[in-house]
């Protein structure tokens, strides 16, 4: 376990806070209103904890691939989710990979939160026999109620036991101890809470607060439900026109007469803060109850707070769910595929030739199909996951001619078209934190050249980009990378930064973000050994102590390191270990293609 792993948790626990501190200012501004909507908000408030806002978004996504048309997420959209996902960007101070031990704290943490949990758990099935060893030794009594009434011989509170069949416990002697009045007020309140289901409510908190124990938030919801529940009982009590007096009397003498400390698990009537409710009830001001412009603002708000995550996740899916079942989706006018046949070693056909021509054509000639699904998507290899074994060795010649000259986006929808019709190919987005590489400048300074006369050649502006080839001329914007069994040179002229990063993520097998805020193009060359920096298993940077900033001049060709010390000699770049989002596609299904 990481502290990655630990992010999910963190968020769903930021979100039940901020949720209830909304449901705390709601009970403010409805303080002179029936407790029980007061109760129910807090009730809310405690079942949030039950039901992560992301298992909601995840259902919106879901709507949304099956329903939805493909829509950008609006800016809102990502502002919200940067203000309820707090603990999923990436460090602000990089950490900087190192072959240690892993953190035992998650680890830990984990140990303890199962040991409070196990420790609730034996709390709240003590409280349960405790429960079932009162009614066992309790006699029944006849009283005209809806409910079984059951005498017991200890000396506890009147109170309902059960959820499905409740009962109502009251303690030996009763009758004697309260005038006929005063009984039938203290009977009413606990009928009371068997029309309110509080046992069934009281134990759905229950299940949020053993989970999570740890968190004073739900201790303190568990004091307001208390309160406003028997509050609730006493208006409903009070409202048919019962003397106050009266009522207030019987719940003085159960106090006086019955000491002991009412079951946890049974709904009783000496709950909250007894003085406090004694005055309220004397006082008998009626409650305000809600008038229609505040009852429909509590449904807007309660539709929303579900409604919401819903939206979001629809908002958010992905364009490649939505677009899978587009029918408007752009398509060749005609598609040959063939199957190249397995022959020569793997080392010498990389499988990466895909070309899209002016014209609207598409050729791939011996590409590897992971290559040809990675092109369409414009995604790394590293950010496909699933998928038959075969997938990283079956190779295809593809072409394919579409109608007038569309540009690259609309070439790339047609490619995904094509995999999904052909291929049966069908895949997912999801968004997991992984480690990441941060280019950043090093201590010497930023060795980036500026642009030279005739470093590249202008690409044709009407034909959508393709990958630079060797032995021609190097388009304008694009890096070169020659690679063989001793070096790997990366060449390219007029380059961006984003450019650069884009195909350093390519060679190290992981996404590399820009933090050197560099704007400028500039001419790039760099030789690296290949060592282990290539094929997705990165060798860490090097420690300070082990590679220093190099404040000499630029090694020769023939001497160069791995790209981590080669970028920082060279460049006067250097990559710093983080965690960040990154987007993966996910390939549930795929088939070899059908026939021409």
């Amino acid at each position: 376990m990481t502290h990655a792993d630990l992010a999910p948790l963190a968020n769903h626990l930021w979100q039940s806070t901020v949720f209830a501190a909304a449901v705390w200012a709601l009970t403010l501004a409805l303080r002179r209103n029936r407790a029980a909507v007061r109760y129910w908000l807090w009730l809310a408030a405690s079942v949030k904890f039950l039901i992560p806002f992301s298992l909601l978004v995840s259902i919106g996504s879901q709507l949304g691939w099956r329903t939805a048309p493909a829509i950008e997420p609006t800016q809102w959209s990502l502002v919200a989710g940067q203000i309820s996902h707090p603990f999923t960007a990436a460090p602000s101070v990089p950490q900087v990979a190192v072959p240690s031990a892993s953190n035992p704290l998650p680890a830990l943490l984990l140990g303890i939160w199962l040991c409070g949990i196990a420790v609730s758990i034996v709390f709240w099935l003590r409280c349960w026999r405790q429960m079932r060893a009162v009614r066992c030794a309790s006699s029944p009594l006849l009283m005209n109620l809806p409910i079984p009434v059951m005498s017991s011989p200890t000396r506890l509170e009147p109170g309902v036991c059960g959820i499905s069949n409740p009962v109502l416990l009251v303690p030996e002697g009763i009758t004697d101890r309260l005038t006929p009045a005063q009984l039938d007020a203290v009977l009413a309140h606990e009928l009371c809470h068997v029309r309110r289901r509080d046992n069934l409510t009281g134990a759905i908190h229950m299940a949020a607060e053993t989970i999570f124990w740890f968190h004073p938030l739900l201790w303190w919801i568990r004091s307001r439900l208390l309160e406003e529940r028997e509050r609730a009982c006493d208006e409903e009590v009070l409202f048919p026109g019962s003397e106050p007096r009266v009522y207030a009397e019987g719940i003085l003498n159960i106090c006086r007469f019955y000491t002991e400390s009412p079951l946890v698990c049974v709904s009783g009537i000496t709950g909250s803060n007894l003085r406090e409710r004694i005055e309220t009830i004397m006082d008998n001001g009626a409650a305000v109850r809600l008038n229609f412009a505040r009852r429909a603002a509590l449904a807007f708000a309660g539709i929303a707070a579900l409604a919401a995550p819903i939206v979001v996740g629809m908002m958010n899916a992905s364009a490649v769910q939505a677009q899978s079942t587009s029918a408007t989706k752009p398509r060749f006018e005609a598609a040959a595929i063939k199957p190249v046949s397995q022959e020569g070693p793997d080392e010498k056909r990389p499988g990466l030739n895909v070309r899209m021509l002016p014209g609207g054509r598409l050729v791939a000639k011996d590409v590897l199909l992971r290559y040809f699904i990675q092109n369409a998507w414009g995604v790394e290899p590293f950010q496909i996951s699933g998928g038959p074994s075969w997938i990283d060795s079956a190779h295809y010649d593809i072409n394919a001619k579409a109608e007038g000259n569309p540009n690259n986006s609309q070439m790339r929808l047609m490619m995904q078209a094509l995999l999904q019709d052909r291929f049966k190919l069908r895949l997912h987005h999801e968004t997991k934190e992984l480690p990441v590489y941060e280019l950043t400048a090093a201590n010497s300074g930023i060795k980036l050249q500026e642009p030279k006369q005739g470093s590249c050649i202008s690409p044709d502006p009407g034909a959508p980009p393709s990958p630079p080839v060797p032995g021609q001329p190097i388009p304008c914007g694009r890096v070169l990378m020659m690679m063989s069994s001793s070096r790997v040179a990366m060449q390219g002229g007029k380059v961006s930064m984003t450019e650069l990063v884009r195909v350093l993520s390519n060679v190290l097998g992981r996404t590399v973000v820009d933090k050197t805020g560099f704007t400028s193009t500039f001419d790039v060359h760099l030789e690296f050994t290949p060592d282990e920096s290539l094929g997705g298993a990165p060798s860490p940077p090097p420690s300070p102590a082990a590679a220093n900033d190099s404040t000499g001049p630029v090694p020769s060709p023939d001497v160069h390191g791995t790209i981590f010390v080669a970028i920082q000699e060279q460049l006067g770049l250097k990559f710093k270990s983080a965690k960040g989002s990154v987007d993966v596609l996910i390939i549930d299904s795929l088939e070899k293609p059908s026939a021409n």
